[in-house]
């Protein structure tokens, strides 16, 4: 067959739509696959359920799925936010996830441009993303996209576990549980810790 005689490619049947409640399970076992497997924490948003279900009760209409038949293939996740006494509107896409299986068919691509469309007919004059700075596919594919003016944040984090408040609040439920069982709350902080001041000794 030679070159000029092959058909192009058959373009994916994809449908755009709003996410709707039989999704959310989907889209959150999807987002586990994509956002926390083999990933440490990120230090300022996780990927959760309890998320997920919040942003689809609160801002429902720019929750997004990409589906392909039955299957559901992608989400984009947004956010409508106003400033009191500011003019000023912004759509803020928190999540876009792709089934790796059907990574470079455009499906993120279209998935933006209907929540872009989303957020302009709702009067959003600025559209945020965030990203971490060492994700480079996803930085470079938001700049391909139009989205500049990069600020860095600088996250920090701070282990409480040994904090005189958490030990104190440790041996404090160690001890009603003992109490429960009952048990004798007696030496349930161990040898380090003294119970009377919640501190380190």
């Amino acid at each position: 067959m030679s070159a000029l005689s092959r058909k192009p490619p058959t373009p994916l049947a994809l449908e755009i739509r709003e996410m709707d409640i039989d999704d959310v399970a989907i889209v959150f076992h999807l987002g586990e696959r994509l956002f926390t497997a083999g990933k440490s924490p990120n230090l300022y948003r996780s990927w959760d359920v309890y998320d997920l279900v919040s942003l689809f009760t609160s801002d429902g209409d720019f929750c997004l799925v990409a589906e392909i038949g039955d299957q559901i293939v992608g989400f984009a996740l947004g956010s409508f936010l106003e400033k009191p006494r500011s003019a000023w509107r912004y759509g803020y896409l928190e999540w876009l996830g792709v089934d790796p299986s059907m990574k470079g068919k455009g499906i993120g691509k279209r998935l933006l441009n209907r929540l872009t469309e989303l957020f302009i007919e709702h009067g959003a004059r600025i559209m945020l993303v965030d990203t971490e700075m060492d994700n480079v596919d996803a930085i470079g594919f938001f700049k391909s996209q139009g989205f500049g003016n990069e600020v860095r944040h600088v996250y920090m984090s701070r282990n409480l576990t040994r904090h005189p408040d958490y030990l104190k609040k440790r041996v404090s439920t160690k001890q009603v549980a003992a109490t429960r069982q009952g048990k004798k709350p007696t030496q349930l902080a161990g040898p380090d810790i003294n119970t009377d001041r919640g501190t380190e000794t």
